[in-house]
């Protein structure tokens, strides 16, 4: 009973070390498939403890990581495909809300709210090859694809992302003109 419960300490120890060494890069990759911080610490929570149960399992620790963010990323899906649709589509998209007025928390921002028009698993392509700057091999080995549908799917996510921000480009030109015109008028 003894050998079990020190087997048993020194997981949890060794598991607790690993948490306290990489949370913080951990919280910024589930940061980067969720655009809301406390959806993105539950998104982290859930992962770690469905990692947790099977931390004995991962042989090479140095792949932790990567297992990691692979449960992520199946608990994001989960909770995509089990959401009810509360969105309603419309026209026109709402502004993007910019709390601290600096630039880069509102390229941020957009950057975040545009991920958001891709399929997960686009998204997910997405945030590892350019976010996580993994090749493409390790993107395709820790989502389970081959690497030939990793790149058509990132191509196909970078073309979308393209189409979106050049379609908010111009509703932004299209207000901007629309405003001067206002401005004109009314002097």
């Amino acid at each position: 009973m003894e050998a079990a419960s020190m087997a048993s300490s020194g997981k949890v120890l060794d598991f607790e070390e690993y948490v306290r060494n990489r949370q913080d890069a951990l919280l910024r990759s589930a940061r980067r498939l969720v655009p809301d911080p406390i959806d993105a610490q539950d998104l982290l929570q859930t992962a770690l403890v469905r990692t947790y149960g099977r931390w004995d399992g991962i042989a090479d620790k140095s792949l932790a990581d990567a297992y990691l963010r692979r449960v992520m990323i199946n608990t994001r899906t989960e909770w995509w495909r089990a959401r009810k649709l509360d969105e309603v589509p419309t026209e026109q998209l709402p502004d993007a809300s910019v709390e601290d007025g600096t630039e880069q928390h509102a390229d941020r921002a957009l950057l975040m709210d545009i991920l958001g028009v891709l399929a997960p698993k686009q998204r997910s392509v997405v945030v590892l090859r350019h976010w996580e700057q993994m090749s493409t091999e390790e993107t395709a080995e820790a989502l389970g694809m081959s690497t030939g549908t990793v790149k058509s799917t990132l191509h196909r996510a970078l073309a979308r992302l393209r189409q979106e921000l050049e379609s908010r480009n111009l509703d932004f030109h299209a207000l901007e003109r629309r405003e001067r015109g206002q401005e004109r008028c009314a002097a």
